[in-house]
């Protein structure tokens, strides 16, 4: 899956980090823009390495501030039954929450 942020949501996941704006540029034409990480390398000097910590940075702000009040992201290894619940439990609250899985 590409990850892939709007320019409201790309913002709102920003607001609250700590980067220049240059690095909030880089971060921007990969999330934002779609251009590609290692077209974004090269156009600053930097490493992909470099290009995907900036962008895993803001997708980590992004998951943190983009869920509603009362719910909380998990990751679990769980047996097959109990994992195949927990994803129903998912389904069931992503459709209260508007979304269509």
């Amino acid at each position: 899956m590409k990850k892939q942020l709007t320019l409201e949501q790309f913002q709102a996941a920003t607001k609250a980090l700590e980067m220049s704006e240059k690095t909030k540029e880089i971060a921007k034409a990969v999330l934002v823009d779609g251009q590609a990480q290692t077209v974004v390398a090269e156009t600053h000097g930097l490493t992909k390495g470099a290009i995907s910590q900036t962008v895993s940075r803001v997708w980590a702000e992004h998951e943190k501030v983009s869920l509603p009040g009362g719910f909380e992201r998990v990751v679990a290894v769980l047996p097959e039954h109990q994992a195949f619940i927990v994803k129903k439990w998912a389904k069931d609250a992503d459709l209260k929450r508007g979304i269509k899985s």
